[in-house]
């Protein structure tokens, strides 16, 4: 764009004035499996909102969260770090038991985060929706106003707790002021979807009375479809404010889908933040192949749907199968798109993806990324997806492991990315070398919590 100022002579002075600055709107799903789309071929479930976001921007197939339970993935985006570097490896749950997890009790606020890097670079900042990077039932826990959100409404977190399906309408209100006062905006969408208790509303069970589906299957098709409505209202605002062209969206999730054992009834559950729905029985969320579901560190636990829309940057209607991106790579990206800067003394664990968004793509990883999960079950067994403490992606390799490396397996996940074939055994320097990798990265992490993230109630618990 060009501004012509006209001086007081004859001269024209023609000053070119600089572009907006991009909007940023992040929608994370909850426990929403990388086969529970549509456009990903879901045999039933219905999401035309997120199939237009496919239609108009990149779906790439090949993007990880950093855990496979929601609070450390969830710190991962916030930060840009791995959350083992702050004892964060399971979900924030009540003080004694994240005392016994050797975890703190909420996100240290000390830390450089995502939304407080885009609000001093000018952004507005906004987090509607699920929070749980502390409790509900941790009542001293810091707001997520304290993490640099200029408003937010929010669920799993200390104070009032906002109703789940008024998301989509506070982010609308946000994005409609954010316009009408000139600033670009960054809002994090972070739906409670399909995460349990199932808050289905009827008409959304109507949509689907004449489905064929018995009830736990058309209880997830309700949830999702209305999910999916919500998120169909946001982009409509964005049209009707000629946003659109100027605002990159993405759509993910935290990790995989939760899945109740076999045979588990349906029945009804309770969420001290969020109320009563139907529980684990219905949670029917698909990973397309991907081995595992949520709380895994195999592939249907980690690999999650990232689909991409930024107009005149991202290529619409493009599958992208090759580019291996994380959550931690989200800050360092979002902040190149913004023009925001980050601390000299803050590294992030990710890089900047804004290349491989743009269509710059290649095979494996050329940053090593690392988990940490406290393991569970029987390593070896062919349904056992519980087991791994640690895992290692590095170049083409993936490397799960267990506490002390005794039990591994390996797996080239650019040519295997279902993990079909566990090489360990033929590649044994491969594994040595990933084996010292991740000795080395597990020498960096904290032994512990640090004390100033600690409740209150911890003192009392522990007299």
């Amino acid at each position: 764009m060009l501004l012509f100022v006209a001086s007081h002579g004859a001269l024209t002075t023609t000053i070119a004035a600089e572009p907006p600055r991009p909007n940023i709107l992040f929608i994370f799903a909850d426990d929403w499996g990388w086969g529970d789309l549509s456009c990903h071929g879901h045999p039933y479930v219905k999401t035309p909102n997120i199939d237009r976001l496919a239609r108009e921007g990149t779906d790439f197939h090949r993007f990880t969260v950093a855990s496979g339970v929601c609070s450390p993935s969830r710190t991962a985006v916030m930060t840009g770090h791995f959350p083992a570097r702050y004892n964060i490896d399971g979900h924030f749950a009540w003080v004694p038991s994240n005392a016994k997890r050797n975890m703190p009790d909420w996100l240290d606020t000390d830390c450089v985060t995502l939304p407080r890097l885009l609000q001093n670079a000018g952004y507005a900042t906004a987090h509607f929706g699920k929070w749980h990077l502390a409790n509900d039932m941790i009542p001293d826990s810091p707001s997520p106003g304290r993490y640099g959100y200029d408003t937010y409404g929010a669920f799993n977190c200390s104070g009032e707790q906002m109703p789940v399906h008024e998301d989509a309408d506070n982010t609308i209100d946000f994005i409609t002021q954010s316009h009408q006062s000139g600033k670009p905006f960054f809002v994090n969408l972070w739906i409670h979807e399909p995460h349990t208790p199932f808050h289905v509303v009827p008409k959304y069970r109507w949509r689907f009375r004449n489905s064929g589906l018995d009830e736990p299957d058309e209880i997830y098709a309700a949830v999702l479809s209305h999910a999916d409505d919500r998120i169909g209202e946001v982009l409509d605002t964005l049209d009707r404010l000629n946003l659109a062209d100027n605002t990159l969206v993405i759509f993910s999730s935290d990790n995989g889908p939760a899945r109740g054992r076999p045979g588990t009834p349906l029945s009804l559950s309770y969420d001290t933040a969020t109320g009563a729905g139907f529980g684990i029985g219905a949670a029917k969320g698909i990973t397309a192949g991907r081995k595992g579901y949520k709380a895994a560190l195999f592939e249907g636990g980690i690999n999650v749907p990232f689909i991409v829309r930024w107009p005149g940057k991202v290529a619409a209607g493009h599958v992208d199968d090759r580019a291996m991106m994380s959550a931690v790579d989200l800050l360092p990206t979002f902040c190149e798109i913004a023009g925001a800067s980050l601390p000299e003394s803050y590294v992030s664990d990710g890089i900047s993806q804004v290349k491989t968004l743009q269509g710059e793509t290649s095979d494996g990883r050329r940053k090593p990324l690392f988990w940490k999960m406290s393991g569970r079950g029987k390593p070896g067994l062919a349904d056992s997806f519980h087991w791994v403490d640690y895992c290692i992606v590095d170049q083409n390799w993936k490397l799960l492991s267990d506490a002390d490396s005794d039990y591994v397996e390996l797996y080239d996940i650019v040519a295997d990315p279902y993990e079909q074939n566990d090489l360990h055994q033929q590649r044994p320097q491969v594994v040595a070398d990933l084996v010292a990798k991740l000795t080395k990265w597990k020498a960096t992490l904290p032994a512990e919590p640090d004390p100033k993230n600690f409740s209150s109630l911890r003192d009392r618990d522990s007299n």
